[in-house]
C-alpha cells in the first residue's frame, strides 16, 4: 500500500478519534439558579417546558415558573412539608399545567395551585402522561387513574391494592394504544382498548432479576428502563426480551429525542447523552473541581433537554443548572484537532482559498484546511507574540508585530523570514501598525518610525517628521480609496497622499472635518462614501470629494460606544464592531448581536473583518474568531417564542392578574390606584440576562421609545387614573411588539370627601368666622406641635435615652428578640422594664423612627449576616426570611428595598461577586 495513503488514513483516524473525545468531554457554560435568584428550594425533582415558553421547576417544597429572568412561586398548601415534593409536571391542552406530588394531583389555577380529585386520588402521584387530546394518565401509589371529560377511572395493575405493582414510578404511551408502566414490582402494560393488564418479569439469560425501576422511555420497538442499581435495562416490546443495556449507576431521569438519543440523569455520576444506535456516550455533564463551566454537583435529580436544545439539570441541594440559549447565528472558529480560537484575542485575519492566517496577542497561526496543515508561531521564533497587522501580497503574508518588527511568511514552506534586515529599526526591533498596497503595487508600511513605501522589495520612500509634514510619533495606518488617494492616520490626525505623487497634503480638509482627531480606520463602501472611525466619538461619513459630510451620531445604539471597525456585506448591511457590542444596520433597521447569538464577548478590537467567496463574514473578537452568513442570520432571527408579559405587581409586590387576549395583547384592570406599577416581560431566550435588550414606551406618558439593556422589567410611579397602553419589543424588531392595556380607576380619596363636607358646612363657618378668627389668633400663640403634645407628660432626659439605647442594643445582640415575628412593643417594655409610653417617646423622638421600623431594621441586619455567612446556599429564601423574624415575604421585600436601596436577590448576587 502506498505510504502516503497509509499516512493519510492514520491522520484521518486520529482526527476522528480526537473529534469523538472532544464531543464526549465537551463542556458548556451553565447558568445557575438558586436562592439568589429566588428559588424556594434547592432540591429540584422535576422539570418541564410548556408551549408558551415557560420552564416549570418542581422542588421539594414548591412549584416554580421561570421565564428566563423572573421566578414565580406557586406554594403548595398543607402543613406537612415532607410530603410536598413535586415528582412530575405535564401540560394539557389549553395551556393547563398539572403536577403530581406525594399528596396527590394538582393543577395551576390562576395564581395558585388547586388540588384535584381529592376524594379519588388519596396517595402520592409520581407519573403523569398526556395523550395530547384531553386524556391524562395518572400513575400513583395506589394504581393507575385515567382522567378525561368523561370523568375519572381507576385501574389496578394488581388486584391486591397493597401490591408494589400499584406503585407506579413512570409511564409511557406508545403508538399502538398501549400504556407501559414501571412499578415497584416490575414492568406492566395496559391495553387501553379493553383495559387489560400484562406483567413482564425481568428475565436475562434465564435468570430473573428484581429491579427497582425509576423511569421509562420508549424509542421505536425498545423500552429503556432506568433502575437504581443496574443502570439502563432494555426491553424489546415484540420479543419480550430484557437485556442489560448500559450501566450508568442510579438513573434518576430518562428521556430522549425520539430518534437516536437518550438523555440520562444519574445520582452521583452526572448527566449523559447516549446514542442508542451506537450504544455509546456522546456527551457528558459532570462536576469538575476548578472548572466553572461544569455542573455544580453530580447528584442529578431531574433532566430536561427542551425542543430548543437547552439542557436543564435539576440538582440535589444546589438548585438548577442550564445551558444558556444561543441562536447559532455566530460560531467560534476551530480546525480540529489542531486549532481552536475560543479564548484567543484575535487582532488580524487573512483568508485565501482554504488558508487562514490569524494574528493574536498570543502569536500567529497559519492553517490550510485543504491540505490539512497547521503551524503556530510564538516566541522565541517570533521576537514578539503581539501581532498588530497582517497583509496578503504577491502570494505571501506580511506580518507586523509590536516590538518585534516585521516578517514575511511563505505558505508553501510555512517558514518565516525577516522583511528588511537593513532597517533594524523598525523592521527588527520596532512596532509595525499597518500594511497596505496602493494601485501601483507599492507596499506601504505604517510604523513607529514613520511611513515606508517599498517597490519590488526595495525602499523607495520614507516619510518622517523631519522630511515631511507627518507629525512625530506613531503612524497607525494607510488606506487607499477608489480615487487612488491615500489616507494616513496618525496620533495627531489625518494626512492625505495625493494620487500620482508623493506629496503629503494637510490643508484640503473642509471646516469642521475630523482630520485633527486620532482615527482608527478609514473605509469606503459600495456607494463610494468614506467612513472615518475616530478613537472616540461618532463615525464620520463623507463623499469622496469631502463636500457632503456628516456624523452617524443619529444611530442610537452606537451612542457612547467607540467603533473599532466597519464593513459592508454583500446584502448591503453595515457591520460595526465596538468596544461594547456588535451591530449591523441598513437604513433605519438596526440589529444587535450578543451572547445569545453566539458572540462570546462584546469587546471588539481594530481587526478588519473579511468576507470570503461564499459570503461568510469573519470577525475577530477578544474571545475568538467568529463567523456567520446571511442564511444563519435569517434562521437565527426566527425566535422560537413571542415576547410575553409575564407579570404585573403593585408597590406591595401583590400580583395583579393579567388577561392574555392573544399573542400580542394583554390587559390588566386595577381595583385601585397604585403608588407604583412593575411590569415583567420576557422573550424566553434563556440566555444571560445581562445581554437581553428591549425598547419600551408607555403611550401618553413616555415621549418615545426607551432602550432597556440587561433588564426585563419596568416600573412606573404615581400613574394617575385613566387608560394606558404599554408597548415593548426587541430592539430593532417592530414585528415583535406586544401591548399591555392598563386601566386605573378613578378613586375619590378621603381628602376630597373632607372637602365636600367642608363645602356643605361652609355657611356655618361663614357665620362664625369672626369669633373663630379671634380664637384662632389667640390659640396660635400657645399652640404646640402634635408630637410635643403627645409626649408632654413624658419626662425622660437625653442621658436616660442613651442608657436605654445601650440596654436595648445589648439585649437585642444577646437574645435576638426580633426573630420573634409576633414581638410587640409591650413585650419589649416588659424586657426593658420601661413603660410603653416611654418606649414610644424613645423610638419616635430620640431614634426618629417607629418601633416597627427599628425591629424590621434589626431583622434585615440579621438577614445580611446570614447571607455573609453563606446561609443562602443552604436554605431557601423563604426560610431565611422566617429565621430573621419576618412573617410576610412582601413585608420583607418592601422593607429591605427601603433600607438597602436594592432587592434581596441583588444583594445576594452582589455579595457573591465580591467573594
Amino acid at each position: 500500500m502506498n505510504i502516503k495513503i497509509i499516512l493519510k488514513y492514520i491522520i484521518s483516524l486520529e482526527i476522528l478519534l480526537w473529534t469523538s473525545v472532544a464531543v464526549f468531554s465537551q463542556s458548556c457554560p451553565f447558568r445557575s439558579i438558586s436562592v439568589a435568584e429566588g428559588l424556594q428550594d434547592l432540591i429540584v425533582n422535576a422539570l418541564y417546558k410548556d408551549s408558551l415558553g415557560y420552564v416549570w421547576i418542581g422542588t421539594a417544597s414548591s412549584l416554580e415558573r421561570f421565564d428566563g429572568v423572573h421566578l414565580k412561586s406557586f406554594p403548595i398548601p398543607g402543613e406537612n412539608g415532607k410530603r410536598k415534593d413535586v415528582n412530575v409536571i405535564v401540560e394539557m391542552p389549553g395551556h393547563e399545567l398539572w403536577m403530581g406530588n406525594r399528596t396527590g394531583l394538582w393543577k395551576v389555577d390562576g395564581e395558585k395551585l388547586l388540588q384535584v380529585a381529592t376524594d379519588t386520588i388519596r396517595s402520592g402521584v409520581y407519573s403523569l402522561c398526556s395523550d395530547g387530546k384531553g386524556t391524562l394518565y395518572i400513575g400513583s401509589e395506589s394504581g393507575l387513574f385515567i382522567y378525561n371529560s368523561k370523568g375519572m377511572e381507576r385501574i389496578l395493575l394488581d388486584p391486591n391494592i397493597l401490591s408494589g405493582a400499584n406503585f407506579i414510578m413512570g409511564m409511557v404511551l406508545d403508538d399502538q394504544d398501549t400504556l407501559w408502566a414501571v412499578t415497584r414490582k416490575g414492568l406492566y402494560s395496559v391495553i387501553l382498548s379493553d383495559k387489560s393488564v400484562l406483567s413482564y418479569p425481568c428475565l436475562i439469560d434465564g435468570q430473573e432479576y428484581e429491579n427497582e425501576y425509576n423511569n421509562i422511555y420508549n424509542q421505536g420497538s425498545i423500552l429503556y428502563l432506568g433502575t437504581t442499581e443496574r443502570g439502563i435495562i432494555a426491553f424489546d416490546k415484540y420479543t419480550h426480551r430484557f437485556t442489560h443495556w448500559m450501566d450508568l449507576g442510579h438513573v434518576t431521569s430518562l428521556s430522549g429525542n425520539g430518534k437516536d438519543m437518550l438523555y440520562v440523569g444519574t445520582n452521583g455520576n452526572g448527566a449523559y447523552f447516549v446514542s442508542t444506535n451506537e450504544k455509546r456516550i456522546i456527551r457528558s455533564f459532570r462536576h469538575e473541581p476548578g472548572n466553572e463551566k461544569s455542573l455544580r454537583s453530580n447528584s442529578v435529580y431531574s433532566m430536561l433537554v427542551d425542543r430548543d436544545g437547552l439542557v436543564w439539570i435539576g440538582l440535589f441541594q444546589f438548585g438548577l443548572d442550564y445551558t444558556m440559549y444561543q441562536s447559532g447565528i455566530f460560531s467560534t472558529y476551530s480546525f480540529p484537532p489542531f486549532f481552536d480560537s475560543e479564548g484567543l484575542t484575535v487582532r488580524t485575519i487573512e483568508l485565501r482559498d482554504g488558508e487562514k492566517l490569524i494574528g493574536s496577542r498570543d502569536g500567529l497561526f497559519y492553517l490550510d484546511e485543504k491540505r490539512g496543515l497547521f503551524r503556530s508561531f510564538r516566541s522565541p521564533e517570533l521576537r514578539s507574540n503581539m501581532i498588530m497587522c497582517t497583509y496578503t501580497f504577491h502570494d505571501h503574508y506580511y506580518i507586523g508585530t509590536y516590538g518585534g518588527g516585521m516578517y514575511v511568511l511563505d505558505p508553501l514552506t510555512m517558514k518565516l523570514r525577516d522583511f528588511d534586515v537593513r532597517e533594524p529599526s523598525p523592521f527588527i526591533k520596532g512596532r509595525i501598525f499597518g500594511i497596505n498596497a496602493d494601485y501601483d503595487d507599492n507596499l506601504w508600511i505604517a510604523t513607529s518610525k514613520g511611513l515606508y513605501c517599498y517597490k519590488d522589495g526595495k525602499q523607495i520612500r520614507h516619510y518622517t517628521n523631519t522630511n515631511s509634514k507627518l507629525p512625530e510619533g506613531n503612524i497607525y495606518g494607510v488606506y487607499f480609496d477608489s480615487t487612488r488617494r491615500g489616507w494616513v492616520y496618525t496620533e495627531s490626525g489625518l494626512y492625505i497622499i495625493e494620487s500620482g505623487s508623493d506629496r503629503l497634503i494637510t490643508d484640503r480638509f473642509p471646516k469642521d472635518f475630523i482630520h485633527d482627531k486620532l482615527i482608527r480606520a478609514v473605509y469606503e463602501d459600495s456607494f463610494h462614501r468614506l467612513h472615518f472611525l475616530p478613537d472616540k466619538g461618532a463615525i464620520y461619513s463623507s463623499d469622496l470629494y469631502l463636500k457632503q459630510c456628516r456624523d452617524l451620531s443619529s444611530v442610537e445604539v452606537l451612542k457612547g460606544r467607540n467603533a473599532m471597525f466597519m464593513i459592508e456585506d454583500k446584502e448591503g448591511w453595515y457591520w460595526v464592531g465596538t468596544n461594547n457590542g456588535l451591530y449591523r444596520y441598513k437604513g433605519d433597521k438596526i440589529e444587535e448581536y450578543n451572547f445569545a447569538d453566539g458572540v462570546s464577548s462584546p469587546i471588539f478590537l481594530t481587526c478588519i473583518p473579511k468576507i470570503d467567496k461564499t459570503g461568510t463574514i469573519w470577525i475577530g473578537n477578544s474571545n475568538g474568531l467568529l463567523f456567520t452568513n446571511s442564511d444563519r442570520i435569517i434562521k437565527g432571527r426566527k425566535y422560537p417564542y413571542p415576547l410575553s408579559i409575564t407579570g404585573v405587581y403593585d408597590e406591595m409586590d401583590n400580583v395583579i392578574p393579567v388577561i392574555r387576549e392573544n399573542a400580542v395583547k394583554y390587559n390588566v384592570d386595577l381595583k385601585s390606584r397604585p403608588k407604583s406599577l412593575m411590569i415583567h416581560f420576557s422573550a424566553f431566550t434563556y440566555t444571560d440576562p445581562a445581554y437581553m435588550s428591549y425598547e419600551y414606551q408607555l403611550e401618553g406618558d413616555d415621549t418615545g421609545w426607551i432602550k432597556l439593556a440587561g433588564k426585563s422589567e419596568v416600573v412606573y410611579y404615581g400613574l394617575s387614573s385613566g387608560n394606558y397602553v404599554f408597548n415593548v419589543r426587541r430592539i430593532g424588531d417592530p414585528a415583535s411588539e406586544i401591548s399591555l392595556v392598563i386601566h386605573i380607576p378613578f378613586v375619590m380619596n378621603r381628602w376630597l370627601w373632607v372637602l365636600l363636607g367642608g363645602i356643605i358646612i361652609l355657611g356655618t363657618i361663614v357665620l362664625l368666622s369672626s369669633k373663630l378668627k379671634k380664637k384662632s389668633i389667640k390659640d396660635t400663640e400657645d399652640v404646640e406641635s402634635p408630637a410635643t403634645m403627645k409626649y408632654k407628660s413624658c419626662h425622660i432626659s437625653a442621658e436616660e435615652c442613651r442608657e436605654l439605647l445601650d440596654k436595648l442594643e445589648s439585649i437585642m445582640n444577646a437574645e435576638k428578640l426580633y426573630i420573634n415575628p409576633n414581638l410587640k412593643i409591650s413585650d419589649l417594655s416588659d424586657r426593658l422594664e420601661a413603660p410603653v409610653y416611654i418606649l414610644s417617646y424613645f423610638f419616635n423622638q430620640y431614634l426618629n423612627c417607629s418601633y416597627y421600623d427599628y425591629i424590621n431594621n434589626c431583622r434585615i441586619s440579621e438577614f445580611k449576616k446570614m447571607v455573609e455567612a453563606g446561609e443562602h446556599n443552604r436554605y431557601t429564601l423563604d426560610t431565611l426570611i422566617e429565621r430573621c423574624g419576618f412573617n410576610s415575604r412582601a413585608t420583607f421585600f418592601r422593607n429591605f428595598k427601603k433600607v438597602s436601596g436594592i432587592t434581596p436577590n441583588e444583594y445576594i448576587r452582589k455579595g457573591e461577586k465580591t467573594v
